[in-house]
């Protein structure tokens, strides 16, 4: 049997994924903002505080996690908290406001959550 001399064409890099020029990486640059900015700021709610009136974004993943992210200053927008650290504690160290977390509560009560 004699050996196959049919020439053969060049090598051609595949097409399809390992074949990324600048429009796909563009793509996926865009999708990872799009990604970071859902996980950072996805599912958060303004809960107003029935006491004082504070705003803050609520995140409810289940009924045991609560994020709770501030959009004002905590230590002087909150009474209690702002107690608190007029006593010494630190503004990291202060604790929960008790009125803000029944806020958050009634919230989670009227359906304002959806768990994902």
């Amino acid at each position: 049997m004699a050996a196959d001399t049919t020439p053969t064409a060049p090598h051609t890099p595949p097409a399809g994924p390992t074949a990324i020029g600048p429009a796909p990486v563009e793509q996926v640059r865009a999708q990872t903002r799009a990604d970071r900015e859902e996980f950072l700021t996805g599912g958060l709610l303004p809960v107003g505080c029935h006491t004082c009136a504070t705003t803050v974004l609520v995140k409810k993943n289940s009924p045991q996690h609560t994020s709770i992210q501030w959009i004002t200053d905590a230590a002087t927008s909150c009474p209690v908290l702002a107690d608190q650290v007029a006593s010494g504690v630190p503004p990291a160290r202060a604790g929960t406001c008790p009125h803000l977390r029944e806020s958050i509560t009634a919230a989670e009560r009227d359906g304002a959550f959806r768990y994902e």
